[in-house]
């Protein structure tokens, strides 16, 4: 006898205006396995998933649960039927204790009883193998804190099936081992744990099966021991998919930027940077690894001209005329038309670096509008250049006079990293440029950093994913708490080193650029 079905989508379909999200999507989730969600972006795997949480309603189809058809209209619903889902972006009040936190939103005759609900916590802890203290403040916490109460939260309210939407995106790899741990003892407790993810090498390791979306279809289900990352990608994209990066030496390396003792304080009066030192060359691809958080965004923008500092300085070194320029002393325009130009991809992508109601071909001319003349402005080259990405990043979009905003998130981030790319600049920042985007795309992105690298730009690049760090860069920096705890090299270094270097904290004496 088979295993029991916790739970299945049958021919589900969803679609916004024309754009349909999910085609006649079937797949199934067994009790106490482990299935990860494939897809490239605009697969239709996040508004299913979405569906199955109650965020969305499915215009066709059917949802069971334990083999009973349900409705499921609102989050509400989905607890009722001990469904949960944990959201990237997570949904915690800062100045409340992870206590607190679970016990929002829980219905409960009166008051609520702390006591109680820390009880019960601990006895979630000890039974999954969770690290967390009941009582500290979210805003005190980690990022893995802050998931761990997310997932806890969703556990307290009896939830067998479970959800996780990118959960590793921003963990060391010491706490995805941990993460791993946890899910594998729910696995052991007959839980069902679905997990959408982008990382191959990470659903080799946890899932029991894996289900591939493409174009809002299901594809097909295939058990993990039987998959590897071609295939899984082959499935995804419809092709076979050169997963390599080829990363050349560098070729007369020169110094093109020197940062040193850079400080800056938030409004809590912590600082945010704390003497950060190095120096970037043209030709090579400098990395920045660190738990979120820890500075890398400061950093990047105080270079940008777009964050204030206290102390320290910023020295460019140009390649057409060989002076050497403070940008601490100018504004982020001339920053910008020096040649440094910064690609970061927030977590709101609309919301810094394009604008939504702005089709493709006007978010090119916020680059270039100023060379117009009078009320006059150049349409032919923007235009060129959107067309340009739409070809070579397989934009999925009508058109170049789609509105931005009309494009999935993973689409309006290749159209910025794709604008700045093209800007020809000779230091380039891409912070986070593959954030969310599918395996095909993110591996154009490498490659055009790699072209860039080769054409002599000094690549400064923040990323999420160790593997791709080591397989990218020449060198990588570790920053933690807005210091540099240490440089290694990117082809000799080992992941458990950089995680190590994640969370260091220095002693006194001990030099904080890693240098013996």
């Amino acid at each position: 006898m088979g295993r029991p079905i916790a739970l299945e989508c049958r021919g589900i379909t969803k679609t916004f205006g024309q754009v349909v999200a999910n085609k006649n999507c079937s797949l199934d989730v067994y009790r106490g396995e482990i299935l990860a969600v494939l897809g490239e972006n605009g697969s239709g795997k996040t508004t299913l998933m979405n569906m199955v949480a109650g965020i969305y309603f499915p215009d066709e189809g059917q949802i069971l649960v334990d083999g009973q058809e349900v409705v499921i209209a609102s989050p509400k619903d989905a607890f009722a039927h001990k469904i949960g889902m944990i959201h990237q972006h997570f949904k915690l009040v800062d100045v409340f204790t992870a206590c607190e936190n679970i016990a929002l939103g829980v219905e409960d005759e009166g008051r609520y009883h702390l006591a109680e609900v820390r009880r019960k916590v601990i006895e979630i802890t000890q039974r999954y193998g969770f690290i967390i203290d009941p009582d500290k403040r979210v805003a005190d916490m980690s990022v893995s804190e802050k998931q761990t109460v997310e997932i806890i939260k969703v556990l307290y309210r009896g939830a067998d099936i479970l959800i996780l939407d990118e959960p590793t995106a921003v963990l060391t790899p010491q706490e995805t081992d941990k993460l791993f741990a946890v899910l594998r003892r729910m696995r052991e407790d007959n839980k069902s744990v679905i997990i959408i993810t982008h990382k191959l090498h990470e659903v080799l390791s946890i899932s029991d099966r894996v289900a591939v979306l493409r174009k809002g279809e299901h594809i097909g289900t295939v058990d993990t021991a039987d998959a590897t990352e071609a295939s899984l990608t082959e499935m995804m994209m419809g092709a076979k998919v050169e997963l390599n990066i080829q990363r050349s030496q560098p070729k007369d390396p020169k110094e093109r930027l020197t940062v040193r003792g850079l400080r800056s304080i938030n409004k809590e009066g912590r600082a945010v940077l704390d003497g950060v030192s190095f120096s970037a060359y043209s030709g090579e691809i400098l990395g920045i690894a660190g738990i979120a958080g820890s500075g890398q965004r400061e950093l990047l923008e105080a270079i940008a001209g777009l964050h204030h500092l206290t102390d320290g300085e910023i020295v460019y070194f140009d390649p057409q005329t060989g002076a050497e320029e403070n940008l601490r002393d100018k504004t982020p325009l001339q920053i910008r038309d020096l040649g440094v130009r910064l690609s970061f991809v927030p977590e709101d992508r609309l919301g810094m670096g394009l604008v939504g109601n702005m089709d493709i071909i006007d978010n090119m001319m916020l680059r270039s509008y100023r060379k117009g003349f009078g009320m006059f402005l150049h349409r032919r080259e923007p235009r060129d250049l959107a067309e340009h990405i739409i070809e070579d990043l397989q934009v999925a979009t009508p058109g170049a006079t789609t509105p931005v905003r009309q494009l999935s998130g993973g689409n309006v981030q290749k159209v910025l990293v794709g604008r700045e790319i093209a800007s020809a600049p000779s230091v380039l920042m891409a912070a986070y440029p593959v954030r969310g985007l599918d395996v095909n795309a993110s591996y154009t992105i490498y490659n055009l950093l790699n072209k860039q690298k080769e054409q002599g730009v000094a690549v400064i690049f923040v990323g999420e994913d160790l593997d791709v760090l080591m397989e990218l860069c020449d060198r990588i920096l570790v920053i933690n708490d807005g210091r540099v705890t240490g440089v290694v090299d990117g082809r000799t270094a080992r992941k458990e080193e950089i995680g190590l270097l994640m969370t260091k904290t220095y002693e006194e004496g001990e030099d904080p650029h890693g240098n013996n």
